[in-house]
């Protein structure tokens, strides 16, 4: 179209089109965007998103913010569901099997006996433990559900195992930990008991019917709550026909934490050189994309009969280890040791990197999981 003044001017056409491929790109691609602006925002005023800064991020986005989303967790699953997963005990040991079982002994061990003695000057012998003791944590409680729960996994499974993990952990861990440091070990076992019960089971237990016995006092208090409101009124229906609204606010939750962890990250570095943190910056992701090519490899084969959406969260559950848990833990086990920092160095280190990775996988396993989808909606 020529304009009077001889120019030319986009014809409303062109305008349309131009405007709903800008529109289709930011719908398919709105969390990889919004990862990039999350971290880039957190490297550029770190201040205003770490724990404890004027915002409060920790109160408003890790507490209230986490107990919205399992919240709506627990509205998406069915008992059967959690039923099934709780009872799918093959799957659940193979899950808690990588985590206490390969991490340790078929990674952390090997990998640090090799370079101990191969490349002994790429890393100090304190760094070197702390990767060992990472490779010895549970899994995450948060961080696995919320990205089986955005990528279309089965959140039934992943609740079950991160919370299996963790109350193993208790155990577990300080047990692979004397056996490679023979340290003296002491644990507040019922504080973090109580963590967890406060972070996952009570927010998910107000919304289903909780898979123990009735009598529990407890547990009964918490149907009679809230939850046993909610299942009698029309919440659960407002959530199925507004559930693409939910999902999006599930996916901004996930980038306030990922923005949260990033500004902690930039804030408080982690007492490391630049050699010494340029390496473990190399290391670490390689570790934890290796460990999740091979757990698809693992799960993904017919043997195991796994819907797409459980090999998604068995993915999730079984390469991920925990910064909550980890931090109290060492610092109770190696409470004086003057490498004190090195140990937690890798921890703190591969939340926000496995945070940044499961974060970029999220469309393409969202992509992996429709099939599960079709699936189901063709049988309903």
């Amino acid at each position: 179209m020529t304009s009077l003044s001889g120019g030319y001017e986009a014809s409303p056409s062109i305008i349309a089109k131009t405007t709903t491929l800008f529109r289709d790109f930011y719908q398919k691609n709105f969390f990889l965007l919004g990862m990039v602006l999350t971290v880039s925002f957190a490297r550029l005023f770190p201040s205003v998103g770490k724990s404890g800064g004027y915002l409060r991020p920790e109160l408003i986005i890790g507490k209230f913010g986490v107990t919205f989303v399992f919240l709506l967790s627990g509205l998406s699953l069915e008992l059967s569901e959690l039923k099934e997963a709780v009872s799918n005990l093959r799957l659940n040991s193979a899950i808690q099997l990588a985590t206490f079982g390969a991490w340790p002994l078929l990674v952390g061990l090997p990998l640090t006996h090799t370079l101990r003695r191969v490349v002994p000057k790429l890393l100090p012998p304190s760094l070197l433990d702390g990767l060992l003791i990472m490779s010895c944590l549970p899994t995450t409680i948060n961080m696995c559900i919320f990205l089986t729960n955005a990528s279309g996994g089965s959140v039934a499974t992943a609740l079950c195992n991160a919370v299996i993990s963790n109350i193993a952990g208790v155990f577990l861990t300080p047990a692979l930990l004397l056996r490679f440091f023979g340290a003296n070990i002491r644990l507040p076992f019922g504080a973090m008991i109580r963590k967890l019960c406060n972070m996952v089971l009570v927010p998910v237990g107000m919304l289903r019917w909780p898979i123990v016995e009735r009598n529990d006092i407890s547990l009964s208090l918490v149907q009679k709550g809230l939850g046993n409101s909610l299942r009698r009124t029309e919440a659960k229906h407002v959530y199925e026909k507004k559930k693409k609204l939910f999902k999006r606010a599930q996916e901004l939750i996930l980038l306030s934490i990922v923005w949260t962890a990033f500004c902690d990250a930039f804030s408080r570095g982690f007492g490391l050189g630049i050699r010494d943190g340029l390496t473990l910056l190399l290391l670490l992701p390689a570790l934890h994309l290796g460990s999740i090519a091979a757990l698809y490899k693992v799960f993904g084969a017919g043997i195991w009969g796994l819907t797409r959406g459980q090999i998604v969260a068995a993915i999730f559950c079984g390469s991920h280890k925990t910064l909550a848990f980890g931090l109290p833990l060492v610092n109770t086990v190696f409470a004086g040791a003057p490498d004190l920092a090195a140990y937690c160095a890798p921890i703190m280190l591969i939340h926000p990197i496995q945070l940044l990775l499961g974060s970029l996988l999220v469309p393409r396993l969202s992509k992996f999981t429709e099939t599960d989808k079709v699936v189901e909606d063709r049988q309903s």
